[in-house]
């Protein structure tokens, strides 16, 4: 029979497969038979997979997802590569996603192969016992503890405290004096935004009262501070897709508000201690770790090439092709030590077998106990199912302060899908 299972493997090529030459099911049916057939022993690749706009659209799952992570798991559900998804997203809990994408693919996805904009915050350790004004929606306190925060007060929090502060929402005007309770109130130290606020009119007004006043809203300052409190940002995120055809405003668009809202007030500009969330550096350096620990699980020896998928040029593409250029320039660095080691073991070119060598560049992360694993490259995969193909306006703008390269946004490669981002790699990988 021309599809009896032996004959259809004797007499087609994956190639076939692939290029649609066969019924769908029966391609898709041969294709993960044959990759539950490889082992990923030998193989250092793995992925960082964004979720919203190449996973889901708002609470609906897309349909070619389902058949990209069956290519990534084995007949159980379980990950046969590395893999790690890293969204923008800041107002739940790692565990929160973590369950929603495993119900969403039908595969146990663990807490810790996700990455949410505001994880990295648990390497900012010098502001954890600062008394900090944090915003967001969601169990943003409960967040706020978990990376380490010890002393928080949100912005409805601090509204409560002082009635009068908010003066756009006319409804929480109060008839009665505000009572006295200036006198316990310890000053703000620093101020944590975590994703899009409900409101944003009183979340505004709110936290430029702190950061003029150098935490003490309460008290009108003599003059402007020259600086302000350390402000820290999860997520820039112009836009984002949800269900709708169009755009929805991200955190990024509540930030730009808030940066003109300051410098119309104090004709300065606001400066951030640290911007997390994609296309950050912090981000990718931390995914990379993150990936790591779930490869070693798995059973590899090293990771060295990492395949990152997203639907937005500003963030996913950027931030995964200036993380590219950051692993190239490491890895030339360490190549020029182990050289100038060398030469200076051997004698050669007349340098010192005692010389003390440069470090690498203050921008490069160092490793860890010797923990760390850095991998060598990172390839950029642009998805149509998200921003790039329903709004050509977002897709040359990004926050202020990452000017935008256009060679930055360009994806090493472009594929209609999720699914087709799981098999380009996975044809570049051999892992057929």
């Amino acid at each position: 029979m021309a599809f009896g299972g032996r004959i259809l493997v004797k007499s087609l090529n994956l190639g076939d497969l692939l290029s649609g030459k066969v019924s769908t099911n029966i391609c898709k049916r041969m294709f993960r038979r044959h990759i539950n057939h490889k082992s990923s022993r030998g193989h250092d690749f793995g992925f960082l997979f964004d979720i919203d706009g190449v996973i889901k659209r708002g609470k609906r799952i897309l349909p070619s997802a389902k058949d990209a992570f069956r290519l990534l798991t084995d007949k159980s559900g379980k990950f046969r590569l590395p893999v790690v998804f890293v969204t923008n997203a800041g107002n739940t809990f790692r565990q929160s996603k973590a369950d929603e994408l495993s119900e969403l693919l039908g595969i146990k996805v663990s807490t810790e192969q996700v990455v949410m904009s505001h994880s990295p915050l648990k390497m900012f350790k010098q502001f954890h016992n600062m008394h900090t004004l944090i915003c967001g929606q969601g169990p943003i306190e409960g967040i706020a503890r978990d990376l380490g925060f010890s002393n928080i007060i949100t912005v409805d929090q601090l509204r409560e405290l002082f009635p009068y502060l908010d003066m756009v929402d006319h409804s929480h005007r109060k008839v009665e004096p505000c009572p006295v309770k200036f006198a316990n109130f310890k000053p703000i130290e620093a101020v944590v935004l975590f994703g899009e606020p409900n409101q944003w009119d009183s979340k505004l007004q709110l936290i430029v009262d702190v950061l003029v006043s150098n935490g003490m809203p309460t008290q009108p300052p003599q003059e402007v501070p020259s600086t302000h409190l350390p402000v820290l940002a999860c997520n820039m995120d112009l836009f984002w897709m949800s269900e709708v055809p169009l755009p929805r405003f991200g955190h990024g668009m509540f930030l730009t508000f808030l940066e003109t809202a300051y410098q119309q007030y104090t004709g300065r500009e606001l400066k951030y201690s640290a911007l997390l969330g994609k296309p950050s550096m912090y981000t990718y350096h931390h995914a990379d770790n993150i990936l790591w620990q779930h490869a070693k699980q798995l059973g590899f020896k090293r990771l060295k090439s990492l395949y990152c998928v997203g639907d937005n040029p500003n963030t996913d593409i950027y931030g995964a092709n200036v993380y590219d250029r950051y692993l190239k320039k490491r890895e030339s660095l360490k190549l020029q030590k182990r050289k100038k080691r060398k030469m200076a073991a051997t004698g050669g070119g007349g340098i010192s077998a005692d010389v003390e060598f440069e470090e690498d560049d203050d921008d490069l992360v160092s490793e860890e106990d010797g923990q760390a694993n850095y991998a060598s490259g990172c390839t950029s995969i642009l998805v149509c199912t998200g921003i790039f193909s329903n709004s050509s306006s977002a897709s040359h703008r990004n926050h202020r302060d990452f000017v935008i390269d256009p060679e930055l946004v360009k994806p090493g490669h472009t594929t209609d899908n999720v699914l087709g981002a799981v098999r380009y790699a996975l044809e570049k990988e051999k892992f057929l």
